[in-house]
């Protein structure tokens, strides 16, 4: 399973693990992902998504419903 949001489109970046002698060693920091349910009331059933803590701001924000057709138009099967 991937590590993307299906709302921001947030993944894993790379960067470097700085040791206190100052050596570098590659790591991943990975996104805050959770897979959430929401009930989607336009058509009386349940939706798991898997978003970022960022995303769950964002539906509280916009709603579901908003943020359900914008991922529709972009082509991601809801």
């Amino acid at each position: 399973m991937a590590k993307v949001c299906q709302v921001t489109g947030k993944k894993p970046i790379v960067g470097n693990s700085v040791s206190h002698s100052n050596i570098k060693t590659k790591r991943r920091f990975l996104p805050n992902l959770q897979k959430k349910r929401f009930f989607y009331a336009e058509e009386d059933r349940w939706v798991t998504l898997k978003i970022s803590a960022d995303a769950l701001r964002t539906i509280n924000k916009n709603g579901l419903a908003s943020v359900i057709k914008s991922l529709r138009a972009a082509g991601e099967k809801i």
